[in-house]
Formats: structure tokens, C-alpha cells, sequence
């Protein structure tokens, strides 16, 4: 088993990396001293894959489990839902010293935090991340929050777990698209921040597709890594934190104007990453080879590069504005200046990214 701190002082807490490691979950839970009802959150899909062996695990460890499921989609990660599972949690009791327990993909670990936030204004809550997507990006960090039909995680909170557990036997039964997708996440920190392992995912897609374990566990950890030094200088976004979000303002629009239906999350945020490249070369920052890297090496991989014909450029634009990371009406993007290093932008104009738009 590998381990990655997260180091936020009293917030701080460890990631786990490891395949078949989900029968010693109970035992790690047992050293937290949390009360002993449990609520495991999920998926009908998920849940029955995994749900019986976390909740054996954590029998065994003396804990009293029970499960929340809410259905599978982007689309039911909103208030309604979340409604829904605090009201199961009232139900069944649970204190402020309870534990739920996040076992899916970016969704449900995003609303279960969001619930975890807010019950009884905080209750503890822990990770099972079981999508390469949610491995290396949605369950390390602390943001959490559900949709609104406006907005891609228009309301949300920062709220950390007490522990990430990855197990990544769970990528053997994932679906290959979803795979893809979360290798866009894992793209991302090669483009953002290390040049290196960008070129180790250039040369490794046969690996990776092929779920090789060794492999996986290295681009999951180096992932997590990246993400963790980043969290732990700036935990709430007040400035570095923001190259995170890179490929994220035009694929949270993509994903907004299509109603959360028509691509995953991944696909979106490669796309967007494509996009944000070619802004790049506008602004005169990036050579054309690289960008070719960049762009190459995301349609490597299966994900979308060019921007769907149908897509009115108009609403994408509004949806771009009224997203979060809009402050004094200007809008943040995350440009790369060359693969290993991204700046912070305030001053893209809609005449650059209508520019990109139509290329």
C-alpha cells in the first residue's frame, strides 16, 4: 500500500493507494473512534459491486452499516438528492461524531461532502473513490457541492475528508469510457505542473488502457501527489489552487449546456483542455508543437478535441460568465505557457475565445 498526505495542519489526512485493499478498510476506520453507525452512500451500480464487502469490512470492525443510494448521473448530483440523503441520515440517527462513507465516482463523493458539510453543520466523512476520475482529482481536496441547472457546482463547500481509501482493483469492472474520462484529470497535472510525467503518459497508453496494476498505481499516486502539495499551500482557492481548473471553465459550460447528460465530466474538461491550449497560441504563449502535444495526446486517449458543430458558441459564453471563478465580471482561465507550466488569466476576451470557438 502506498500513503499520500494531504497536509492542511488539523485538516490533514492520508490517501491510500493500493489494490485489494478494501477487506482492511474497517480496521482503518476503527483507529478514527468514530460512533459506530456508518452510512455508506452510493449507486445502485456501484453498490452492488462493492457495497457488501465495505460493509463486511467495517462489520467486522464492530461498526453498524447502512446505505444511502441515490441513482447514477451528473444529472441527480443537485439539492434534491442531497435533501434526500440528509433526511436518511436523520432517520437512522447519526451524530456529529458519525462517519458516512463515500463509495462511487466524482458524484457521489462530491454530494456526499456536500451532505457531510452541512449535517448538523459537519459530521466526518471518508472517500472510496472507484473511478480513475474520482482516484486522481474529485476525492483529494475537499471541494465538494451539487449542481444547479445554471452551473456546474454552483453550490458547494470546502470540506475535507478524514481519509481517501483507493482501491484500484475497483478499475478492473469500470467501463472503458469512463476510464478515458478520468484520464483527462490525469492529463491535466501533466500539462499544469510536470512535464515529465506528461511524456511518461505519452508513452504508456497501452499500459494504462490495459489496466496494467503497476502502472495504474504510479499516474493514481503521482496524480494525488500533485494534487495534494497544491491543496496544502492553498486549500480555498485563494490563487495557485486555481491551475487546478485548467480545461474546466469551457467544460463546465460544455457540460452545463448540455444538461449534464452528453459527456462526462472528463470528456468535457479534455475538450475544454484542447480549447484553452488553442487560447494559448491566440495570446501568443505556446509554440505550435506543443500545443500539438497537447492536443495529440488527448485524442491519444479517445477524448474530444474539437467543439461539437451543434454547440451555440453564444450560450456557451453565458454559461462561461456566470461561473463561480467570475469575479468582478472577469473571467479566470488557465492557460499553459508550455507543457509543465500554467499562468492565471483575467484578461481573455470574448473576441479570443470566439476565435478558438470557431477554429
Amino acid at each position: 500500500m502506498q500513503r499520500v498526505t494531504v497536509d492542511l495542519g488539523q485538516r490533514s489526512y492520508d490517501i491510500h493507494i493500493g489494490k485489494g485493499i478494501l477487506s482492511g478498510f474497517g480496521q482503518r476506520m476503527k483507529s478514527f473512534g468514530f460512533s459506530p453507525i456508518v452510512g455508506i452512500i452510493s449507486n445502485p451500480t456501484v453498490f452492488a459491486l462493492y457495497g457488501e464487502g465495505v460493509m463486511r469490512s467495517l462489520g467486522d470492525a464492530g461498526f453498524d452499516c447502512f446505505s444511502v443510494l441515490i441513482p447514477d448521473g451528473e444529472q441527480y448530483k443537485d439539492y434534491t438528492w442531497a435533501h434526500y440523503i440528509l433526511t436518511e441520515l436523520l432517520k437512522h440517527g447519526l451524530d456529529r461524531n458519525s462517519c458516512i462513507v463515500a463509495l462511487g465516482g466524482g458524484v457521489i463523493g462530491d454530494i456526499t461532502g456536500f451532505v457531510a458539510s452541512t449535517y448538523m453543520r459537519g459530521l466526518h466523512f471518508v472517500q472510496m473513490p472507484t473511478t480513475l476520475l474520482a482516484q486522481v482529482d474529485s476525492s483529494v481536496g475537499g471541494k465538494t457541492g451539487v449542481n444547479h441547472y445554471l452551473g456546474k457546482n454552483m453550490i458547494g463547500t470546502f470540506y475535507q475528508p478524514r481519509l481517501v481509501w483507493i482501491d484500484t482493483g475497483t478499475l478492473d469492472s469500470l467501463p472503458q469510457r469512463e476510464l478515458i474520462s478520468g484520464i483527462a484529470e490525469v492529463i491535466k497535472y501533466g500539462i499544469i505542473q510536470d512535464a515529465e510525467f506528461f511524456g511518461f503518459l505519452e508513452k504508456k497508453r497501452n499500459d494504462i488502457m490495459g489496466l496494467n496494476a503497476g502502472v495504474l498505481s504510479f499516474i493514481i499516486k503521482r496524480s494525488c501527489e500533485i494534487k495534494a502539495e497544491i491543496v496544502s499551500y492553498d486549500e480555498k482557492e485563494a490563487g495557485l489552487r486555481a491551475i487546478l481548473n485548467f480545461g474546466h471553465t469551457i467544460g463546465h459550460a460544455v457540460e452545463t449546456e448540455t444538461g449534464y447528460t452528453r459527456f462526462l465530466h472528463g470528456e468535457a474538461v479534455g475538450l475544454g483542455m484542447c480549447l484553452e491550449s488553442r487560447l494559448s497560441e491566440v495570446l501568443g504563449l505556446m509554440n505550435s508543437e506543443q500545443i500539438a502535444r497537447i492536443q495529440n495526446l488527448i485524442e491519444f486517449y479517445g477524448l474530444p478535441c474539437r467543439l461539437p458543430k451543434d454547440l451555440n458558441a453564444g450560450n456557451l459564453l453565458s454559461c462561461m460568465k456566470r461561473d463561480k471563478k467570475v469575479v468582478g465580471g472577469e473571467m479566470t482561465f488557465i492557460i499553459p505557457e508550455k507543457i509543465g507550466k500554467v499562468a492565471i488569466r483575467k484578461d481573455i476576451t470574448t473576441m479570443d475565445i470566439e476565435r478558438v470557438f470557431l477554429q
